[in-house]
């Protein structure tokens, strides 16, 4: 008699499938590793002319990096990259809380690419000031035109830097038009009057306001009405339109109360939805038509000029505290000096100087720093 073959009750089968797909990466398989890139600035120089968007970000990385090593190598790829760097309309855009920044940059880019330009977005996010990390690095942004070829976008953190924007965005700038990129948009983390550092940065200065903007001038530091090229008022559609047309005669006449520019642009007032994309054609216009008045008179050549000198002495401000901080004595008695403030011992003021008269100098004057 034969034995009756039990039938075993499991939830595991295996089922025919396909076959495995080969690797992605070639250089994955038995163990091998991709050959490593020439990291020289020579290398770092050609590949971002060539338009190389993976160079391109390690490098605006080693820009941003506090270690000596990459600072030095950062400094000898900006030298390689700015004789091909200059060629594009820089602007600055920046604005209320909700105003739809980031979806009228996208807009904005979106139209630019139509025209054939190439866009780079340098993003500026609010920094932690515990981790100095990016708080919305992780948010998912412009997300159309962050795939288009022709768009470069990089996020970076503002660190704490005054003025809304990150502490090497001016070096991040000239790497990207040195790539071939001719419109230079940078995003700042918001309005404030320290914000207006960014002018210093940019060509074109572009402030978005909401519809119903009368409470919201009020909250508005003059400074930035006043270094302003173009106000634009945002998402003026559907039921915010009547509001958007108020808000608009209201910044106008707000706008006379200020003095002529020295440039003697008078600053536009627009409308836009840049969801619906309505007005935002407009916007570029107009930035174009500033862009031709500005380099006739003159004015262009002698703000970039301006800039310079101010990129000059910020850096050399920047270089001075960082070779201070290296000095060990010097961060020995900067913990000293501020446990003395902490206890109401001594003044910031006073302690200030008493780091300066009693250490720096004195070993600047040896030689030891």
């Amino acid at each position: 008699m034969k034995q009756e073959r039990k039938t075993i009750q499991s939830a595991l089968k295996v089922n025919k499938g396909i076959a495995a797909p080969q690797s992605v990466n070639p250089y994955l398989k038995k163990g091998s590793v991709a050959p490593a890139r020439d990291t020289s600035a020579a290398s770092y120089c050609e590949a971002i002319k060539k338009g190389d968007i993976s160079m391109l970000s390690r490098a605006i990385t080693r820009t941003e990096s506090r270690l000596e090593k990459d600072r030095k190598l950062a400094a000898e790829i900006l030298e390689g990259c700015l004789p091909a760097s200059g060629n594009s309309i820089r602007i600055g855009i920046t604005g209320t809380p909700g105003v739809g920044k980031s979806t009228f940059i996208e807009a904005l880019g979106l139209a630019l690419v139509e025209r054939k330009h190439k866009v780079a977005v340098l993003a500026i996010d609010p920094s932690s000031r515990i981790s100095g990390g990016s708080i919305l690095g992780d948010k998912t942004r412009m997300e159309k035109l962050a795939g288009h070829p022709q768009v470069f976008i990089r996020p970076s953190a503002s660190s704490g830097v005054l003025g809304g924007v990150a502490r090497r965005t001016k070096e991040s700038i000239l790497l990207c038009e040195a790539a071939g990129f001719d419109v230079i948009i940078v995003e700042t983390v918001g309005v404030g009057q320290s914000e207006v550092e960014v002018k210093n940065l940019v060509d074109f200065f572009l402030l978005l306001l909401l519809p119903g903007a009368g409470d919201e001038l009020q909250g508005i530091k003059r400074g930035i009405m006043e270094v302003a090229d173009m106000i634009v008022i945002n998402k003026a559609d559907g039921e915010n339109s009547d509001k958007a047309n108020l808000a608009k005669s209201q910044i106008q006449q707000a706008l006379r109360l200020f003095p002529p520019k020295e440039n003697r642009w008078e600053v536009p007032v627009l409308l836009t939805s840049a969801l619906y994309h309505q007005g935002v054609e407009a916007v570029w216009n107009k930035i174009e038509d500033y862009e031709q008045r500005m380099k006739k008179n003159g004015y262009f050549l002698r703000h970039r000029q301006g800039q310079e000198r101010h990129a000059f002495y910020e850096t050399i401000h920047q270089r001075i505290w960082s070779y201070f901080l290296d000095d060990e004595d010097v961060k020995k008695e900067i913990a000293r000096l501020e446990e003395s403030i902490g206890k109401g011992e001594i003044s910031a003021f006073a302690a200030a100087g008493k780091l300066m008269e009693e250490v720096i100098i004195p070993r600047v004057k040896q030689g030891k720093i």
